[in-house]
């Protein structure tokens, strides 16, 4: 049965040929299910009856169900829990700023890299979302909140490059001037350093940011963090990263999870500069939570901050992220789990660092 809402105009257009309807219509479906975010096909009053029966008997509209929301006492950041029509569940949470409401998105039913400071992997990969998936969890947070997203980050649960076809399906739906319209260059996508996909993704010539997973200036080091480091080396990760800029113009975001004495020091911190000093880029520091069953120790404030000062005063444009929903379970990963083991699915193994939002220099290139 094929989901409308994963489907692009063209593809509904191609989907009203087949069904003898006038090519206008759809038009007015897309704009039924991105503009105005409905979901019934007996809503859509301006559509004829005899079509929507027509899209009754072999299609559906992507809607998930949200299975709970926790609501940070702290900064006012939601996370949510949605369960998909398979019995599945992904998270998505809300971030509130001055600028608007942004959103970050999963884009895989866990997650199959692997990274040794995120729980969203701890279980392995389920499956891909669909583009109408991933929409949905915008659209559910819109209608629970009743305002509007802005600013969009695919950056919690999966590799989104790891889905490539189905995340730029939604990129697409989702700037569509005729569904949610919002911005490119409001959206951010993660990944941990997939190269033919940031190469794939260059030719795009997608105006949206794009975030390298570094986490470390050598490979040995990012091997202990990250398995997808022994696929592909950093100065290859980082030359696709120079291709995507050579091609979109959009500057890439470095993210950087300091660990305690993995990848804090002051050696670790001259090394990153010489690794980066001649690239566009921006570097953001995540002063990571622990993970047990890692044994991974967060690096004191301190630590943090000399590692900061030593960039800045070599010249890489660096930020310390701000962390949202500390108090609440807002690591990539977290509320899943805890949703599974209180279902009995799991045991408890360990929890990861909190989902943090993007710095002004992400947002306003």
């Amino acid at each position: 049965m094929r989901d409308l809402k994963s489907m692009s105009k063209e593809e509904l257009g191609r989907c009203m040929a087949e069904l003898g309807e006038p090519a206008f219509r759809a038009k007015q479906l897309f704009s039924w299910i991105h503009q105005k975010k409905v979901s019934d096909l007996e809503d859509m009053t301006n559509l004829p009856k005899s079509l929507r029966e027509k899209l009754k008997e072999g299609s559906r509209i992507t809607r998930l169900k949200q299975e709970t929301v926790q609501i940070s006492k702290l900064d006012g950041t939601r996370k949510y829990l949605f369960s998909l029509s398979d019995g599945n569940c992904i998270e998505s949470v809300l971030m509130r700023y001055r600028y608007g409401n942004s959103v970050c998105i999963s884009s895989q039913v866990g997650c199959g890299m692997g990274c040794r400071f995120c729980a969203s992997t701890i279980d392995g990969l389920e499956r891909n979302l669909s583009a109408g998936e991933m929409l949905d969890q915008i659209d559910r947070i819109q209608e629970e909140t009743g305002e509007r997203v802005s600013h969009v980050v695919v950056m919690g649960s999966g590799e989104p490059l790891d889905n490539y076809d189905n995340l730029l399906r939604f990129l697409q739906i989702l700037s569509d001037p005729d569904g949610s319209n919002i911005s490119q260059r409001n959206v951010t996508v993660s990944t941990c350093g997939i190269v033919p996909g940031i190469l794939r993704l260059a030719e795009e010539r997608l105006q949206i940011t794009l975030a390298l997973s570094l986490h470390a200036a050598e490979d040995e080091t990012r091997k202990k963090l990250m398995p997808i480091a022994a696929r592909y080396s950093i100065r290859e990760v980082l030359d696709a990263c120079s291709v995507y800029f050579e091609k979109t113009g959009r500057r890439v975001s470095y993210e950087y999870s300091l660990v305690s004495g993995v990848n804090d020091t002051e050696e670790e911190a001259r090394r990153l500069i010489r690794l980066l000093r001649n690239r566009k880029g921006h570097v953001n520091l995540i002063p990571v939570n622990p993970v047990v069953e890692r044994g991974w120790k967060e690096s004191a404030p301190a630590a943090v901050l000399r590692f900061k000062n030593c960039l800045e005063k070599n010249g890489i444009n660096v930020t310390i992220r701000r962390e949202m929903g500390r108090d609440i379970d807002g690591a990539c990963g977290q509320l899943r789990r805890r949703h599974r083991m209180q279902q009995g699915e799991i045991r408890r193994q360990g929890e990861a660092s909190p989902c943090r939002t993007m710095t002004a220099e992400e947002r306003n290139e």
